[in-house]
């Protein structure tokens, strides 16, 4: 990797400034103006992918500039967040091996970072580095190298600027990258589905949020797909789509179902399975992608996310919160026409790794609760281990090589899904159940009152990096740690 090139960026000793101003992402926030509500907007239209920028000869270089602007959401013109112009930003599609450099320019009036959610690179110097700031109307240039064998999928990029990250998120700041399957995949076309979920004034603005709504994490009035609501895709009979679904929303899961055609999973974020799976439901925790196909039956059929319980802070101290129990429609699939002729077979994938049978070097557990104090008004903190974060301490201290059993334990009311950055975790236990597939997932979720018991090869890359939760309302409140590989 070459040196990391300063160009305006502070390298802080923390992952970022205390204290958030509202409304300091550039947007005009006005807490008490009315929402739109999908009633309000027309739904449908041709579904649309977001711009794609490949990799040739190894390669990857552009330039996002993250800023406030008319953007376009559910048809309609809003003043919202987006990269380049658009949210979601750009889809960048690499392969393993490749170099991606990213020019990052921050066009908001708060500092801000970048994040490569799930790709197993560096968190050193100038590449998936925390710890870096890029203040407000400045720049600063990332490179990420990507190993030869880095796990095909669907992964994807965003703000993570501690204090700012939720806001710029749910603003609209995200975009999907995709690394391709060294062999591919037989299907008729592809799609990409990032998933989002935004709340827009009768002003055509992004609302403040809540005390409530941070505390329980925040979800949006409209629920979307690509920046539309509820577009129209078509399809034939027999054909076979591959889908890759982000779910991009900052405390949303989603509950997917196509009722009325063949679903077949090929995995979860970077883990893949040796043989493809049917499934009637899949769930995404906030963070969590599917890569899915999806073999065409003729009629009509929607894409739903079902009502996801994930606890309820009504026993909490400044009010109660209870997820929604609405189903969504995401996106419409429409299968007509001459039958198309029988996919080729699914190819199976490598035998995905094990740790369960490997000799496990330390064992720690994370206590996420929701403790007394902070948050204002007598509300409930999240934390890890009964600590908010702290950006000058480092949490757990790894040997890097080495494997790691952790027992993630939640006491609180409310889900809490886990993400570690640059090494992924294998699921070898669920509320003392054993797992009894090698299933390999960057975000894992936890139920409320609930244990999961994860293993962690910390290989490849040394340094410094962060686990949080990804409802991330709560990583803003200070559910994060930082860990050492070393």
């Amino acid at each position: 990797m070459r040196p990391m090139t300063r160009r305006n960026a502070l390298i802080l000793g923390g992952v970022g400034i205390a204290g958030v101003a509202v409304g300091g992402t550039g947007l005009l926030m006005n807490q008490g103006a009315p929402s739109l509500s999908p009633s309000d907007i027309d739904a449908g239209g041709e579904f649309i992918e977001p711009t794609e920028l490949r990799s040739a000869g190894g390669a990857l270089a552009v330039t996002l500039e993250s800023a406030p602007g008319q953007v376009t959401i559910a048809g309609r013109t809003v003043r919202a967040l987006g990269y380049n112009g658009g949210t979601p930003g750009p889809t960048l599609r690499v392969r393993a091996g490749d170099t991606l450099s990213v020019s990052l320019r921050n066009g908001l009036t708060d500092p801000s970072n970048l994040h490569v959610h799930g790709l197993h690179v560096s968190p050193e110097n100038n590449s998936d580095n925390m710890f870096v700031t890029v203040p407000a109307g400045e720049s600063f240039d990332y490179q990420y190298d990507l190993p030869a064998n880095h796990p095909p999928g669907v992964y994807w990029y965003h703000p993570h600027q501690h204090g700012f990250v939720t806001d710029q998120v749910f603003g609209g700041l995200f975009g999907a990258i995709i690394v391709e399957d060294p062999d591919p995949i037989p299907a008729d076309r592809e799609r990409l589905l990032v998933v989002s979920d935004i709340t827009i004034s009768s002003a055509g603005t992004v609302p403040a949020a809540t005390s409530m709504e941070k505390m329980s994490g925040r979800e949006g009035e409209l629920v979307l797909v690509n920046g539309q609501l509820n577009p129209g895709m078509t399809a034939r009979p027999g054909e076979r789509e591959r889908w890759r679904i982000v779910n991009a929303s900052v405390s949303r899961y989603l509950r997917l179902r196509l009722d009325g055609q063949r679903m077949t999973l090929l995995g979860i974020d970077s883990g893949r399975f040796e043989s493809a799976r049917d499934v009637e439901e899949i769930v995404l925790a906030p963070g969590n992608r599917a890569d899915l196909l999806v073999t065409g039956a003729s009629g009509t059929s929607v894409l739903r996310t079902l009502p996801y319980d994930r606890g309820s802070s009504g026993g909490m101290m400044g009010g109660g919160f209870s997820p929604a129990t609405d189903d969504v429609a995401l996106a419409t699939l429409t299968v007509a026409g001459e039958t198309a002729d029988e996919p080729a077979a699914i190819p199976r994938q490598p035998t995905p790794r094990d740790l369960r049978s490997t000799t496990v070097t330390a064992r720690r557990e994370l206590v996420f609760a929701m403790g007394m104090g902070g948050m204002g008004g007598g509300m409930m903190t999240p934390t890890i281990n009964g600590r908010v974060f702290d950006p000058s301490r480092d949490d757990e201290t790894v040997q890097f090589g080495s494997v790691e059993e952790w027992l993630l334990t939640n006491t609180s009311p409310l889900d809490h899904p886990l993400h570690l950055h640059v090494w992924p975790m294998q699921i070898v236990e669920q509320d003392g159940q054993a797992v009894e597939t090698a299933i390999w997932q960057d975000v894992v979720n936890i139920r409320a009152r609930s244990t999961t018991r994860v293993r962690i090869a910390f290989e490849d890359f040394s340094g410094r990096t962060v686990y949080h939760c990804h409802i991330l309302d709560h990583e803003d409140a200070g559910m994060m740690g930082i860990i050492q590989a070393r």
